[in-house]
C-alpha cells in the first residue's frame, strides 16, 4: 500500500464519557472536531457510570461521525485510514469505538490504526505547534497517569518519572469529594481555588528528591485529614483556602520536575498534555517558568488536553506513517502499563 504524506485520518475516541470524532490531515491540520458528551448524565452519580457511558457512545458515535464528515466537507472515500482508541479506559466504552471503527474500516477497505490513549495525549502537542518535532520533554497529567516523558522521536518515548500511587487527576477528584464539590472534580476544585489563598501547608510529596517520580497519596490524605479534623471539632475553615493550597502543592511539583528533567536531558522544548494540563493555574505556572528559564513551551488548547478525537487522529497519523496497522481482531484493553503504552503500537502491547 502506498502511504500518503498528507494522509487524512479519521480519529475516534470513546474511552470515557466523550464520544469524539475528528478528521485530521497530515497529523497536524484539523479539518473537523466533533464531541458529544454524556458528562451531564453522570453528575448526579458523582462520577462516570460505565454502563451509562457505554450506552451513550452507542447512541452518539454515528451522529458524531456524520457531523465530522459534514464539517470537513468530505466523504467516506476521502479518508486514508480509521484510527481508534483501543485502550486504556472503560472497557465497555472502548468496545463501542473499536467495534464501530473496525466495521467502518472493513466497509471502506481502509487501514485500521489502533491508538493508545496516552500516546494520543502526547500527540496533542503536534496540533498546538505545527512546527514541533522531537526531541522534547512532555508532562503527562491526567486522571489515570502522571509522568514526565522524554519524546526522543515520533515513535520512541522514555519515561523519566511517574506517579508511585495516585495520579494528579485522581487526587483532584478525591479532594473535590471531601470538599463537597460535584463532578467533574478537577474543574470545580480549580474554580473554588480562585477564591482562596495558599495559606495551608500541605505536603508536596517527593519534592526536592533526585528522581522525577511523583506521589499524591500523602497529599490527598493530608487534605482529607485536615477537613475531617476541622469538621469533627466544629471549627470553621475556608474550603477555598483548602482548594488553593492543595492545588499549589499538587501542581507546583509538576512544573518543578518537568523543567528539571528537560534541563537534565539538555532539551529546551517542553510540552504538557492530559486533562490536568487544562488547569489554568498549571498553565500559568508552566508559562511563567518557561519564560523565566528561556524554554519553548507547547501547550495544547484546553479542548485538546481533555479527551478528543483530534489527538487520536494525530497519533493515528504517526502510526499510519510507520505502517503500523491493526487487524480486524483488534480488541479493547481497559488497562495498559505506562511503559508498554509508550513502547507499543497498533494494539500490540
Amino acid at each position: 500500500m502506498q502511504l500518503k504524506k498528507d494522509a487524512v485520518i479519521l480519529g475516534i475516541e470513546t474511552s470515557c464519557d466523550e464520544t469524539a470524532v475528528s478528521i485530521v490531515r497530515g497529523g497536524r491540520e484539523i479539518l473537523a472536531d466533533e464531541i458529544i458528551s454524556s458528562a451531564t448524565e453522570h453528575v448526579r452519580f458523582g462520577g462516570v457510570v460505565p454502563e451509562i457511558a457505554s450506552r451513550a457512545h452507542t447512541e452518539a458515535v454515528q451522529e458524531a461521525t456524520s457531523r465530522a464528515f459534514a464539517a470537513a466537507g468530505l466523504g467516506f472515500d476521502d479518508i486514508d485510514a480509521v484510527a481508534v482508541t483501543y485502550g486504556a479506559g472503560l472497557l465497555g466504552a472502548l468496545l463501542v469505538g473499536v467495534s464501530y471503527a473496525k466495521g467502518l474500516a472493513y466497509a471502506l477497505d481502509k487501514p485500521l490504526v489502533a491508538v493508545n490513549h496516552i500516546r494520543g495525549h502526547i500527540a496533542a502537542a503536534y496540533l498546538a505547534d505545527k512546527t514541533l518535532e522531537p526531541p522534547f520533554v512532555t508532562l503527562l497529567a491526567s486522571g489515570g497517569h502522571t509522568a514526565v516523558i522524554f519524546v526522543k522521536s515520533y515513535t520512541e518515548h522514555e519515561v523519566l518519572g511517574s506517579t508511585l500511587d495516585d495520579a494528579a487527576g485522581e487526587a483532584f477528584d478525591k479532594v473535590a469529594r471531601v470538599l463537597g464539590l460535584s463532578y467533574p472534580g478537577g474543574p470545580n476544585v480549580e474554580k473554588l481555588a480562585r477564591e482562596g489563598k495558599k495559606s495551608i501547608a500541605f505536603p508536596a510529596m517527593l519534592k526536592g528528591t533526585h528522581t522525577f517520580d511523583f506521589s499524591y497519596s500523602g497529599l490527598k490524605t493530608s487534605v482529607v485529614n485536615y477537613v475531617h479534623t476541622k469538621s469533627q471539632k466544629g471549627e470553621e475553615f475556608s474550603a477555598a483556602d483548602v482548594a488553593a493550597s492543595f492545588q499549589s502543592a499538587a501542581l507546583d511539583v509538576l512544573a518543578d520536575k518537568l523543567f528539571s528533567a528537560a534541563e537534565k536531558c539538555g532539551i529546551k522544548t517542553v510540552a504538557a498534555g492530559g486533562g490536568v494540563a487544562a488547569n489554568g493555574y498549571l498553565r500559568e505556572e508552566l508559562s511563567r517558568r518557561a519564560a523565566e528559564k528561556g524554554f519553548k513551551l507547547v501547550l495544547p488548547e484546553r479542548r485538546y488536553c481533555t479527551d478528543n478525537g483530534c489527538m487520536i487522529a494525530a497519533e493515528g497519523y504517526i502510526q499510519y506513517s510507520s505502517g503500523n496497522f491493526a487487524g480486524l481482531d483488534l480488541n479493547a484493553k481497559a488497562s495498559i502499563p505506562l511503559k508498554n503504552a509508550l513502547r507499543g503500537g497498533a494494539g500490540k502491547e
